[in-house]
């Protein structure tokens, strides 16, 4: 799924060529690992994108470079936002203007997929199965274990999760009423006096990776049914557009575990969900924590936990140029459990993070992190030009 803008980050154009490590881009990692998963199998998988109207443009250009495997893409549907007040569409005409217009989250990957005729293509050449994930996920890689027990358990769709962190309370989980098939519940469509029971990890230990396995012989039938996509829950989305209020309606891509008859949810480890939102989580797969193989980040093995470190770089650092300004780069966190930037901050190389560190620049302070600085359970505050290592 390759819909979004990199505009979060201070970035121009598709979210999947920014630049992640060593000059290679998302979708430039994405294309190394499947072109070594065909080398490996010695078939040749494809890789399809969907496109919003936002991305499309620049992606159809971009991909003509890569010549060693097979690259499809399909565009993902548009519909004209609706002001809030008046419940009508912003377009004035069929053509409109770049913002009436919104892609309709990634629920409509299913029937975009299908009219795009690659559906039944596929199915004639004989394919069975599609992984489906977010381009920005470098955790969601193929993994034939998952695929080999969906196929023995005779499962038509199956959804990846993994344990929730502090760092994920907004993610979206499974529900359940007594018999009723798994219902995704997407934190915008919790009611507001209930959001406290959703965000807690005692109550819902699990989220939703946004990794998922479907049958396209299973997804083929549903579309014998009467506009079977139509009974996925909406979400409202409501945002400020050009001074007003306007109402985007969407649905998420793991709302369609509801639809199938044979689902599973499979909890799996953390390394399978590496998003990467913002240059917090940039950070953390740019120092030695990671290593890069094929396209594959892996965690280095001195880590003592599963987990990444929770990290949160202030306004300072939320543009991938400024970051990249003030990170000096080969920052080790082997040992980091939680890092928090604030304020007018800059950070040397190879510089030492341990336990918990804290950072805090008040307004009109400066702190310089000099090279190879080594801070463990630090709260550094007011205004540093030089800090003993």
């Amino acid at each position: 799924m390759n819909g979004g803008l990199g505009t979060s980050m201070g970035c121009q154009g598709p979210k999947s060529c920014i630049e992640v490590r060593q000059h290679q881009t998302f979708l430039d990692l994405t294309v190394k690992q499947i072109t070594h998963l065909n080398h490996v199998t010695g078939k040749n998988i494809p890789l399809v994108l969907m496109n919003s109207f936002n991305t499309e443009a620049d992606t159809s250009n971009i991909v003509r470079k890569y010549d060693t495997m097979t690259i499809d893409s399909f565009l993902q549907n548009k519909y004209p936002r609706i002001y809030a007040d008046s419940l009508l569409p912003m377009i004035t005409d069929h053509e409109g203007q770049h913002h009436e217009w919104y892609p309709p989250g990634h629920g409509d990957v299913y029937q975009a997929f299908s009219d795009s005729g690659l559906l039944d293509r596929y199915l004639e050449e004989g394919k069975e199965w599609a992984f489906i994930s977010n381009i920005d996920n470098l955790g969601a890689t193929v993994d034939f274990t998952i695929l080999a027990h969906a196929v023995e358990q005779n499962r038509e769709f199956v959804m990846e999760v993994t344990d929730k962190t502090r760092a994920d309370i907004k993610g979206g989980t499974l529900i359940q009423y007594e018999d009723a098939p798994l219902k995704l519940l997407e934190v915008a469509q919790v009611p507001k006096e209930h959001i406290h029971d959703f965000m807690s990890v005692k109550k819902f230990k699990v989220f939703n990776t946004n990794n998922l396995w479907v049958n396209l012989k299973a997804l083929k039938s549903l579309f014998q049914k009467p506009d079977p996509f139509s009974h996925m829950d909406i979400i409202c989305n409501q945002k400020i557009e050009k001074g007003h209020r306007i109402i985007q309606l969407e649905t998420a891509s793991g709302a369609a575990i509801s639809l199938f008859t044979g689902t599973q949810a499979i909890n799996v480890p953390r390394m399978r969900f590496l998003p990467v939102k913002s240059t917090s989580d940039l950070f953390v797969l740019q120092s030695d924590l990671f290593s890069l193989e094929n396209g594959l980040f892996k965690m280095s093995k001195l880590r003592a936990f599963p987990n990444p470190p929770m990290v949160k770089l202030g306004p300072y650092m939320k543009d991938v140029s400024s970051y990249m300004k003030r990170f000096g780069g080969q920052t080790n966190i082997i040992d980091l459990d939680q890092l928090t930037i604030s304020g007018d901050v800059t950070v040397g190389r190879k510089v030492v993070l341990k336990g918990t560190v804290i950072i805090v620049a008040a307004e009109g302070d400066v702190i310089d992190i000099p090279d190879g600085s080594i801070l463990e359970d630090k709260v550094v505050t007011g205004s540093l030009r030089i800090l003993d290592h």
